[in-house]
């Protein structure tokens, strides 16, 4: 038992003048004869015991009372724990990503958390408080109280390891505070493994909230799976991690009128697939019903009238193999001959095709430079025989290694970088016993060159690009090379010239980095702006005479479409939509790590810290005992004869 004034029990030595005073009032008495009679001297004798009795009952009921009385002023306690401190700091996570959108058994769990917290943290104790997307140091809970039940779901969740660290660093540098992190989620699986290890200062508590029922059904993605002279076929992926689905309607908007409606049957993926007008505007919103989480229940996407990629070659060889794959549907092919080449027209391209120059003119070398430093793309395709002095110059301009003599010798095209953006979406799967193309002739790069796209059996590379520069090592033409009946031929060259300029997607995710290219040209000082004259935001964006190229990744923070505007004129609709990670239901499971301190209820989490901190007064308990003695006392002197 401890004290908070503990010097207050100095006055118990008080204690100490009732009881003289109460010893001078029991003095033996001097004897006085007075009679003789027995009677008298035995009531007498009895009526003296009776009264010595009953005053050491009174001193004693009055030292007690006292007693009791001194000690509930100097307010004694004793602590529930043995770690208990008289100082303490807590610092609370709490996940606001969307799985925490499932139903609990009061609500969504996010707002059951909310609400305990609310009800269980005394309003005025220092916290530090944090969501995926906030952070509030050294506040109380009646200070964010309003923005606590306006919380909303944020389409980005920190890592575990990055909200210990979080919690970790909010604490002060006072090794004499007892320090309490809760985190408070769902703890849903991700690719990460699940680490909580912390500084043994630190106690960890981990509230792990769970749902009623795993069911969810979600719209995945979609995708445009054919096209033709007059439709597009447009493919939906509906993701099932519930019961089996039966006749689950799919509704399709543009802008908001309903234009068509399906269903899909799916016991864990389905698909359904809607047909669409082919080079029309369209502003489509898919929708579903659904019980679980409701975020991944829209997904929208915006079909545009196709732009033309504007495709310059400078030949000194065949180009034909060129015009089969910049068709005119998507692209707007010019050629020249080096020696008719206009050079006004560079800067209006978006991928410019050296085919087989044999030397580059100094006046090329600098137009062409210009051209890629501002936005565009250059493809080069060597000659056998070309003047390497003049090639050599060009890439001495972009910092890559220079070619090195031809090489006379067979060599095949063996090794395929499967993961690089030309190829990503190729393949269905890596081929092993692909007929690989060859090459008589080739050149060898002195050094480094940039990212390898093919190599050759000998790992020398084929195919290279060093940012918007792509570069071949060896002709294409039929003398020196099979390439061109390669079925590599045409995706890589498709995907080149369509990666030149970057057409906008069906839509883009929030959270990851998107690069989207706006086909326009602005004026000095114009900058394109993401939404309405209401509500907009200026994304990062670098401006180049054909294009502007922006850069968005947080913003914007809620799904939907979006228009790109330049002052008042709508330019482009982009659509953004939230990342489906969190769609399957699939949580850790917690209670199978050691060492753990886990709990189901925030409000289990939150008494287990005033346990631990706060302690068992004992004062009240000392006045009702005085009150006690008092009344004692008082029964003592009325009815103790």
């Amino acid at each position: 038992m401890q004290f908070k004034h503990p010097e207050l029990l100095y006055a118990l030595l008080l204690l100490i003048i009732p009881i003289i005073v109460h010893l001078f009032q029991l003095r033996r008495f001097k004897k006085v004869e007075f009679t003789n009679v027995q009677f008298l001297k035995n009531i007498t004798l009895q009526t003296r015991k009776s009264s010595q009795l009953k005053k050491w009952l009174t001193l004693l009921t009055r030292l007690l009372l006292l007693a009791c009385a001194i000690i509930a002023f100097a307010q004694p306690y004793i602590s529930k724990s043995s770690s208990y401190k008289t100082k303490s700091e807590t610092v609370i996570y709490l996940d606001n990503s969307f799985s925490m959108q499932a139903k609990g058994s009061n609500g969504t769990l996010l707002n059951s958390a909310i609400q305990d917290i609310i009800e269980h943290i005394d309003e005025n104790e220092k916290i530090t408080f944090f969501t995926n997307n906030s952070y509030k140091p050294n506040t109380t809970v009646k200070a964010i109280k309003n923005e606590l039940i306006q919380l909303s779901n944020s389409p980005n969740q920190i890592t575990y390891d990055a909200a210990l660290l979080k919690g970790k660093n909010a604490f002060s540098k006072d090794k004499s505070t007892l320090k309490n992190l809760v985190l408070i989620s769902d703890f849903q699986q991700h690719n990460n493994a699940f680490n909580t290890a912390t500084d043994s200062s630190i106690q960890l508590k981990l509230v792990q909230l769970k749902p009623v029922n795993n069911y969810n059904v979600a719209i995945d993605s979609a995708y445009v799976s054919k096209t033709n002279a007059e439709n597009i076929e447009l493919s939906i992926t509906i993701k099932n991690s519930g019961n089996p689905i039966d006749n689950l309607p799919v509704s399709l908007y543009n802008d908001d009128n309903l234009v068509a409606k399906s269903s899909v049957n799916s016991t864990e993926n389905g698909s359904v697939v809607f047909t669409l007008p082919f080079n029309q505007m369209f502003n489509g919103k898919l929708s579903i019903e659904d019980a679980g989480l409701t975020y991944d229940n829209t997904l929208f996407f915006n079909l545009d009238k196709s732009e033309t990629i504007k495709v310059l070659s400078i030949n000194e060889a065949d180009d034909t193999f060129l015009k089969k794959i910049y068709t005119d549907d998507e692209f707007s092919y010019t050629s020249y001959k080096l020696n008719e080449l206009d050079y006004n027209t560079i800067s209006s391209q978006n991928l410019i095709v050296l085919n087989e120059i044999k030397n580059i003119p100094n006046s090329l070398t600098t137009a062409l430079k210009a051209f890629t430093d501002d936005g565009g793309t250059l493809l080069i395709i060597p000659s056998v025989d070309s003047e390497l002095s003049s090639y050599n110059q060009l890439f001495i301009n972009y910092n890559i290694s220079t070619f090195n003599a031809t090489t006379p010798e067979e060599k095949k095209i063996t090794s395929i970088q499967f993961s690089h953006p030309l190829l990503i979406n190729v393949f269905d799967k890596k081929i092993s016993n692909f007929q690989y193309p060859k090459t008589n002739k080739r050149y060898v790069f002195s050094g480094p060159s940039g990212a390898s796209v093919l190599n050759f059996e000998d790992s020398t590379p084929f195919l290279t690009q060093n940012e918007n520069l792509y570069t071949f090592t060896a002709a294409l033409n039929e003398d020196n090379s099979n390439f061109k009946n390669s079925p590599l031929i045409v995706p890589v060259l498709y995907n080149i010239g369509k990666q030149s300029l970057k057409l906008s997607q069906l839509y883009y995710t929030i959270g990851k980095e998107n690069k989207i290219d706006i086909n326009t040209k602005l004026q000095q000082d114009d900058i394109l702006k993401l939404g309405n004259e209401n509500n907009a935001s200026i994304p990062l964006q670098q401006t180049f005479t054909n294009k502007v190229e922006l850069i968005t990744n947080e913003y914007p923070e809620k799904a939907g479409i979006i228009p790109v505007m330049n002052k008042n004129e709508v330019l482009k609709q982009l659509s953004f939509n939230y990342n489906r990670t969190e769609s399957d239901l699939y949580y850790h499971d917690l209670e199978t790590i050691e060492g753990l301190n886990v709990t189901k209820s925030v409000a289990s989490a939150i008494n287990d810290i005033k346990s631990a901190t706060n302690v068992n007064e004992l004062w009240k308990w000392f006045v009702i005992f005085a009150l006690a003695f008092l009344i004692i006392e008082m029964l003592i002197l009325k009815y103790f004869k």
